[in-house]
């Protein structure tokens, strides 16, 4: 039974009860919002997560990791030590979007270690296996990609991106966009190229209903990937992309007939002044899904700060409704992320979200602010270094130009503005001033 079944049958699955504690929300309204497709927490039903991740209304906004191999970089090690700095700067998931090197052995080696919840995109394994076996991408069946979905979910994947809304329709209106990028998302590049070689329709969407009963059998949360994202400002909100939300609104409303949890991907390269109408026409179309965003990315101009890029947009995304925020590394457009990447894309997409939270009156959110004005109003440099995102950067950078001072830092030293603050506003309360 998937998580929805069971809470329809009267249930109060242990998941859920822990997700509200930690959420601090009311558990009877979680579980309306789970019912309602409102709220998703991808659990496998081959798998018992210690750090569960509730994600959509009401919630805390949630960040997403990508790791992965490439056929340049295949190594199995490195993308183990992205999983662990990943958890520990603070991500909410992970995603394996491995190409290169064994697929089978990384992503059940990244399951085996992760406490969060893992997903993948399964068209990537089934086109690498493709060329490899049948000399081209376009040479797969639908059968070798259902395939490929159903060990992965046997595995204990928890979540999958499937770019079911990549149909021929959707394609014509993209020839007709005139756009600079054409399609960016490499799930969406796979599926575009065999249809339009293969003269038929979409096997994840002629076959919805297919991925589905593999959805219900292992309490699979489908993650209905945005295939035609923007790559550029240029290209954002145009007929295409729009053209193929309305296709995954469709299918939303046949996942939750069918009691399968499900996210809707949404862009991408969006200009600030996009971010919010993008948004709320999601939230519309898809009656409230959990919207899980890539950045948004504001700017093109960046390679090298991109996960600042993605933070600006993501912070503003998550203020107008998004739920879910997948990081973007400081290596974005220019290469595969190393370890530190990793850690500087999650810690980037965590300001982004916690900022977004303050902002909501997500419940909690500001506490932790509120603890950290107070330490530095004491000039307590211990609960400073502790309360914050990156502790470890921030004793780093306190140490490196620490001074003679114990109390104010080397910015200010004796005329420090809290300490002088401090001292004179009480001998001016006491009449010694």
């Amino acid at each position: 039974m998937t998580l929805i079944q069971r809470i329809k049958a009267g249930e109060v699955p242990e998941i859920v009860t822990k997700v509200a504690s930690f959420e601090r929300v009311n558990l009877k309204t979680l579980l309306e919002h789970i019912v309602q497709g409102k709220v998703v927490i991808p659990q496998n039903i081959g798998r018992t997560l210690a750090s569960p991740a509730g994600i959509g209304k009401g919630l805390r906004t949630k960040i997403n990791a990508n790791l992965g191999t490439s056929a340049d970089f295949p190594y199995l090690q490195e993308e183990l030590k992205k999983l662990e700095i990943a958890i520990r700067a603070g991500a909410d998931t992970v995603m394996d979007l491995s190409t290169g090197g064994d697929l089978d052995k990384i992503r059940r080696d990244i399951l085996k270690r992760s406490t969060v919840p893992v997903g993948t995109v399964p068209i990537y394994q089934a086109a690498v296996e493709a060329q490899q076996k049948k000399g081209g991408i376009v040479e797969m069946t639908p059968e070798d990609l259902f395939r490929v979905i159903e060990k992965q979910a046997e595995d204990g994947v928890d979540f999958v991106t499937v770019h079911c809304g990549v149909t021929t329709k959707v394609l014509d209106d993209l020839s007709r966009t005139g756009r600079i990028t054409s399609i960016v998302s490499r799930g969406g590049t796979f599926l575009a190229g065999w249809i339009r070689h293969n003269e038929q329709e979409n096997p994840l969407y002629e076959g919805f209903d297919r991925l589905l009963d593999l959805a219900r059998r292992y309490d699979l949360t489908l993650s209905l990937g945005d295939g035609l994202r923007p790559g550029c400002l240029a290209d954002a909100t145009d007929k295409a992309q729009i053209s193929e939300l309305s296709v995954l609104a469709e299918l939303v409303d046949r996942a939750r007939d069918a009691d399968v949890q499900v996210i809707v991907e949404g862009p991408g390269h969006v200009p600030l002044n996009q971010i919010e109408a993008n948004v709320k026409l999601q939230k519309e179309l898809c009656k409230e899904a959990p919207f899980y965003v890539l950045g948004p990315l504001v700017t093109d101009v960046a390679p090298g700060y991109d996960h600042i890029v993605a933070a600006i947009g993501g912070t503003l995304a998550a203020f107008y409704g998004a739920d879910f925020l997948c990081y973007v590394t400081p290596r974005e457009h220019l290469g595969l992320p190393t370890v530190q990447d990793v850690k500087e894309g999650t810690v980037a997409s965590r300001i982004a979200a916690h900022a977004a939270d303050i902002a909501k009156g997500v419940p909690g959110a500001s506490d932790w602010d509120l603890k950290m004005a107070r330490a530095r109003a004491d000039l307590n440099w211990k609960d400073q270094i502790e309360l914050a995102m990156d502790s470890q950067k921030a004793q780093e950078a306190h140490e490196e130009r620490k001074g003679p001072h114990n109390d104010a830092c080397t910015m200010c030293g004796d005329y420090c503005a809290l300490k002088l603050a401090s001292e004179y506003l009480k001998s001016s309360s006491t009449g010694k001033c």
